[in-house]
């Protein structure tokens, strides 16, 4: 995918999740994606869901917490960059964020629920934007990044944790 993207377009930490996007037309990266998660928690153990797999790691709640989080701050940065916001964006740090999360607390069900309220929205944003929109370049967490690179970093990013949770616990 990072071929499709000028390397101005984002950050090099970035060309992992970038890679993982599960198509290269991002909306049906999104609703790929979106299918996928569903299906993928639907499958976890319920004696595996506030499971970790070693001291000081998340759980898989935690984690799916983690991927709506992300989903959410990132869909931000792209509606900022698509209207050509020139103010750079801070960024967050998420291993502050998953200890307040209240992740273990929630049901599968609640969660699922929640990544599909964000989905459906980044999926209409991404919907609602102009090739033009899509090429913007923004800054955030002091680097470039276009709007259309948010949008597969968004499907990459939960590919890897889906991918992570199916290599180390389950």
């Amino acid at each position: 995918m990072q071929s499709l993207l000028a390397p101005e377009e984002y950050d090099p930490y970035y060309g992992a999740y970038i890679d993982k996007a599960e198509s290269t037309n991002i909306l049906e990266a999104l609703l790929l994606g979106k299918q996928n998660f569903i299906d993928f928690v639907n499958a976890i153990p319920n004696k595996k869901w506030i499971y970790s797999y070693g001291k000081g790691k998340w759980t898989i709640a935690e984690v799916l917490q983690h991927i709506i989080d992300t989903e959410r701050i990132f869909a931000y940065r792209a509606l900022r960059f698509a209207r050509k916001d020139k103010n750079a964006l801070m960024g967050f740090d998420q291993d502050e964020y998953v200890p307040n999360s209240n992740a273990n607390n929630y049901s599968k069900s609640e969660l699922i629920a929640d990544f599909e309220a964000v989905r459906n929205s980044s999926t209409a944003l991404f919907k609602s934007f102009t090739e033009d929109m899509l090429i913007q370049i923004g800054v955030a967490s002091g680097s470039p990044m276009s709007t259309r690179a948010v949008g597969y970093i968004l499907s990459g990013h939960q590919k890897h944790h889906l991918d992570v949770i199916n290599a180390r616990y389950l």
